[in-house]
């Protein structure tokens, strides 16, 4: 995700000793010290140091201070309350042990979405998807270049020189009522949106037709589908995806058994 502003990041160093254990006296200091009149690019250089230092430590470093942490924190919790990130933190360290990844947590905004939200993550952006499930949408990236939480292989040098480091905290996105019950999210760039659809049981709807063509993804439920015009009726049921041509509009019908959700992706309406 986006960086967490200056400010989050001056109190997280000044929380969190392992990190500056890490980084050192000197690259703490820096951020430390950025100021409001700041420049972008300088702030960004900063960031990018201080970030680089972390992702490209040893791993006998990493687990040493891992350690550290892990036994700060648990005796911490005995006499207050953790904060958010600190449990999500001890969490991953069981799952990731001796992963950078699980250091990474202090420096990004901690996003919890609730069903019907969204958010838009630019490229060049990290992010990792911790735990629930979601529909992504995703246009052509460098999403393949990993960070952490992976025993998979790290390209530390291309991760570090292609992120923004941008920062603040991501918009959470609600979608655009089209009907009852079909919700549209349009992110702020050209190359897809998304319609969520959640039908109860035994109702109808209509998907109105595009200028171009989508894909739709059912991931819950079962029902009834209808091309256009056409007679016949297909089936639809959890796990079944289908292609549908520009122009064409698609009515569906829930099954008595339980609602139906589903998802369509197409190309951006706004440049169609």
């Amino acid at each position: 995700m986006i960086t967490m502003t200056v400010q989050e990041l001056k109190d997280m160093l000044a929380g969190v000793p392992e990190i500056v254990e890490l980084v050192g006296d000197e690259d703490a200091s820096k951020v430390l010290n950025i100021k409001k009149q700041d420049g972008y690019m300088e702030v960004k250089s900063i960031l990018r140091s201080i970030f680089a230092k972390v992702i490209s430590a040893n791993k006998e470093a990493v687990c040493e201070l891992l350690s550290k942490l892990k036994c700060r924190l648990n005796e911490d919790n005995k006499i207050r309350m953790l904060t958010e990130k600190e449990q999500l933190v001890l969490q991953l360290e069981k799952q990731y042990t001796a992963d950078v990844g699980v250091l990474l947590v202090f420096f990004f905004n901690y996003v919890k979405l609730s069903p019907g939200e969204a958010l838009c993550i630019g490229a060049n952006e990290p992010h990792a998807y911790i735990s629930g499930d979601c529909i992504e949408c995703m246009a052509t990236s460098d999403n393949v270049v990993r960070a952490g939480l992976t025993p998979k292989y790290r390209d530390v040098q291309t991760l570090c020189s292609m992120l923004t480091y941008k920062q603040g905290f991501p918009e959470i996105l609600q979608g655009t009522p089209l009907n009852h019950y079909i919700s549209r999210y349009t992110p702020p760039f050209d190359e897809f949106e998304v319609d969520r659809c959640s039908l109860p049981p035994q109702e109808s709807v209509v998907f109105p037709a595009i200028p171009g063509p989508s894909i739709f993804v059912v991931v819950d439920g079962e029902g009834r589908m209808r091309m256009g015009s056409a007679i016949d009726e297909e089936m639809v049921t959890e796990g079944h995806v289908y292609f549908v041509p520009a122009h064409g509009e698609i009515a569906l019908t829930s099954a008595p058994a339980g609602p139906l959700q589903l998802y369509r992706a197409g190309v951006n309406s706004r440049v169609l």
